[in-house]
């Protein structure tokens, strides 16, 4: 185990997570009398927002997730640590992380917990292997490789019905995510793909979007939410409300519908974006502090938006459950720079703790694309609709693409999606289909210790076993 050595003069600060609050809270410390240690899995700043956009096409990975080093390069007091926060030890102020079997124990003066989300299946995690979330890179294009692949698929298949499963797209989840991925499929399939393939017409691909609420964007409002699906609607999409999935397996999803009535439909590839849950960082943080925890796992912080007990310790972002704020962007941004102004005034010197202000969450609006030009967005008692919404949504996201190329490089995208019909990105490989689920199960058979090889394959998928089975020869010669 290591334990990086500390300069004692200078208070501290561990930030765990580099999503929008992490980020924004360690950018805003750049003039603070303080140490900045950012610590991820991931080496990279994830703008989550535009993730459907790597998942058909639009944009590439690299556009939307910048390296958090190359971010952060500039500023002298702040250094990143890649590795999995596996503990957090509130009483004895410090984190443990692993990092490709390496563990670090690191200390701190003052905590930033942002952890952010994970999809959440409702207690079924067996539906993630046949309909992935999306919350990283990783699904983004895993999603983009089984999303082009069922179009690949069908042109070499000669059998209607399985055509027809090849070219329906489920999307669970009619929020935002839900909502947008839809739409883009749509125009993937109605749009782009128009006349590229020879033996199927892209046009006859069927999008259903399933949520068990009655409204499209629940959170928007009625008015919003029935403008949202009347669009998707006109671009082909299949709006199924008051439908709750209740089994997905390889060759599609079942419904019990408004009317109780289950409903099968056959679909090779299913995208999930129906519900998030907190990182299980919450619950640990909870133990030690006596902290609540809602139904989502987030933690119920102070109005300081620290944990009971702890005035060092911040949970920011999609973690925390506060005033009912919305798991968004702007909750976590806001977020990250109030706890930075807390940090920083309590790192100067005086004789007492400063009293803090409660936190205030401003408000900016809510909004989501339908297709090109036409989104909805909602601010404050504001409803828009249509192409100054889609305008509003393409200026607000260009200013929180972090760096000017990323910037530049994101608008020529988007002018050569929006106003012909190319994609640059829609370049797929086996490997991003296949990666999760085999590597999973590497991690399961390494742990199957004193299991025969034969059992241990049997766990597995059969398209599979050949590459664990000579992996297990090779480690066993």
């Amino acid at each position: 185990m290591n334990t990086p050595a500390r300069t004692e003069a200078r208070h501290r600060v561990v930030i765990v997570g580099s999503g929008f609050g992490g980020l924004f809270a360690a950018k805003a410390l750049r003039r603070a009398d303080v140490d900045v240690l950012v610590v991820d899995r991931t080496s990279h700043h994830l703008f989550q927002p535009l993730l459907y956009q790597v998942a058909t096409g639009i944009l590439s990975e690299g556009e939307i997730a910048p390296a958090t080093r190359m971010v952060l390069k500039k500023q002298s007091n702040a250094s990143v640590m890649l590795g999995d926060v596996t503990d957090i030890d509130l009483a004895g102020r410090s984190i443990t992380l692993t990092h490709q079997g390496r563990t670090t124990t690191t200390e701190y003066d003052s905590l930033i917990v942002s952890a952010g989300a994970r999809q959440s299946y409702f207690g079924n995690d067996h539906f993630a292997e046949h309909a992935p979330g999306m919350k990283t890179i990783d699904d983004a294009l895993e999603l983009r490789g089984r999303i082009l692949g069922a179009f690949e698929r069908a042109e070499l298949s000669t059998a209607a019905e399985e055509r027809a499963r090849l070219l329906t797209f489920v999307v669970v989840g009619a929020g935002p995510t839900g909502v947008e991925m839809a739409g883009q499929i749509a125009e993937l399939a109605h749009r782009t793909l128009v006349g590229a393939y020879r033996n199927i017409d892209t046009r006859d691909a069927r999008i259903v979007l399933l949520d068990a609420a009655s409204t499209v964007l629940p959170p928007f409002g009625d008015r919003l939410g029935s403008t949202a699906a009347e669009g998707l609607e006109k671009i082909g999409v299949e709006v199924r409300l008051g439908a709750a999935v209740t089994d997905v397996d390889a060759d599609g999803v079942t419904i019990k519908d408004g009317r109780g009535e289950t409903v099968r439909i056959e679909s090779a590839c299913k995208v999930w974006s129906a519900g998030v849950e907190a990182s299980p960082l919450a619950r640990q943080l909870a133990e030690q502090s006596g902290a609540e925890l809602d139904r989502a796992g987030r933690i119920a912080v102070r109005e300081d938006l620290t944990v009971p007990g702890h005035r060092e310790v911040f949970v920011i972002g999609d973690m925390m459950a506060r005033d009912r704020l919305p798991g968004v962007a702007q909750v976590a941004i806001q977020g990250g720079r109030y706890a930075a102004q807390q940090i920083a005034a309590d790192a100067r010197p005086r004789a007492s703790a400063p009293d803090r202000l409660p936190f205030r969450y401003r408000d900016k609006g809510s909004m989501a694309t339908i297709s090109r030009f036409n989104a909805v967005v909602k601010v404050g008692g504001v409803e828009l609709a249509g192409l100054l919404a889609w305008i509003l949504w393409l200026a607000v996201h260009v200013v929180y693409v972090v760096g000017f190329r990323s910037r530049l490089s994101t608008l020529m995208s988007w002018t050569w999606t929006f106003l012909g019909s190319w994609r640059g990105q829609l370049t797929v490989t086996d490997q991003q289909v296949l990666a999760r689920n085999v590597l999973g199960k590497l991690v399961l058979l390494d742990r199957c210790e004193g299991c025969s090889p034969i059992r241990a394959v049997q766990t597995i998928s059969s398209e599979h076993a050949n590459l664990l089975t000579s992996r297990k020869r090779r480690s066993s010669s």
